[in-house]
């Protein structure tokens, strides 16, 4: 077994990337060697102090606001990069990581599958990654388990699928700011539609990306994906860690999606997620309904949560990641996740020279 630590850098310190943080300290074989973030509440302070927690032995970690001082070439074996919804807005900072010869784990949601949306970058992406010697993969609970890979495994006892529905009711209140404004919370049902309208509402992002990784995993021939979303409004005040919806107002959006061949639906996505669900009366969960031969229905409840859901898929396929032959990956392409509970390194598959 490697002798070494694996070293991970942490680029955007807010909900998912201190939450990954505090998981990661309490993982053996592992070791946090640098945070970049900007925001002036955590730039220049130590990341022990930040998240609360006795620093003991280790080294302290001073949250930097520049990249370049924390990351350099080969300084760590991977970076998990927590900024960003979407593969545009991500790529520069996921191209610098590659650029420096280190493995990335990202939460953008469209680097689920970038090539739904992106099919230009993810080949920039993969071509960089390879010529580099590192792989970059994008995941976390949804894309990338729940209405997606954990669909394509379900059908591993199907002989034939003739129709899929993937539901998850969820709760919004663990996630950060820019979510929130991803979803709208808080605004009036006019200034949502308008936002709809001109794109500064994204709703739930992800959609074509469950939907492509699904469609290429059972090589089932969409041709189509549309999707719609609409506000939830709240009767009551609701109030997260990061959202505050009045009464009347946005607590959150209903996302719907299909993926069709020939106008014919094969795929189905249900996703309502709002701030504090129960206060509305909601109940979450997440159910898959896969029509064929034999017909399977899955149903967890409460849903699976989504913040701390996001935070272990993305620490827990750290070293898959780095196991991984060089350039991009989807949830497709690597082992199944798992929890891990020992020593990360026992996972490892080759000694690292870093």
């Amino acid at each position: 077994m490697r002798t070494e630590p694996i070293k991970v850098v942490i680029w955007g310190f807010g909900a998912m990337g201190s939450g990954m943080a505090k998981v990661l300290l309490n993982k053996s074989g592992v070791s946090i060697v640098g945070v970049c973030d900007c925001h002036e509440a955590r730039r220049g302070r130590e990341m022990h102090e930040i998240l609360g927690v006795e620093r003991g032995n280790r080294k302290p970690v001073i949250v930097e606001a520049k990249i370049e001082k924390v990351l350099t070439e080969r300084s760590c074996d991977l970076c998990l990069i927590a900024t960003h919804s979407f593969t545009e807005d991500a790529f520069p900072g996921i191209t610098y990581a590659l650029s420096k010869k280190v493995n990335v784990i990202s939460t953008a949601e469209e680097m689920a599958y970038p090539k739904a949306k992106n099919p230009a970058l993810a080949e920039q992406l993969d071509q960089l990654a390879k010529a580099n010697g590192v792989s970059v993969l994008g995941t976390g609970i949804n894309p990338g388990l729940m209405m997606d890979l954990l669909v394509v495994a379900l059908t591993g006892c199907m002989t034939d699928v003739k129709h899929i529905e993937a539901k998850r009711v969820n709760s919004l209140s663990p996630f950060g700011k820019a979510v929130m404004e991803e979803q709208g919370v808080g605004l009036s049902e006019a200034a949502f539609q308008a936002g709809a309208e001109n794109g500064s509402i994204a709703g739930h992002v992800g959609f074509e990306e469950s939907i492509a990784m699904i469609a290429e995993a059972l090589q089932m021939p969409i041709d189509q994906i549309e999707t719609q979303k609409s506000p939830i409004l709240t009767d009551v005040e609701r109030r997260s860690p990061y959202g505050y919806a009045a009464a009347g107002h946005v607590a959150g959006v209903n996302m719907t999606g299909q993926g069709l061949h020939q106008g014919e639906v094969m795929i189905d996505m249900v996703h309502p997620q709002q701030i504090e669900p129960q206060l509305g009366g909601v109940h979450t969960g997440d159910y898959i309904t896969l029509t064929g031969t034999p017909p399977v229905h899955m149903a967890i409840t409460p849903e699976v949560d989504g913040g701390i859901g996001t935070i272990a898929m993305c620490v827990n396929m750290i070293p898959h990641v780095i196991n991984a032959r060089p350039g991009l990956k989807t949830m497709l392409d690597l082992p199944v996740p798992r929890a891990i509970i020992g020593d990360m390194r026992h996972y490892l598959e080759a000694e690292d020279d870093i």
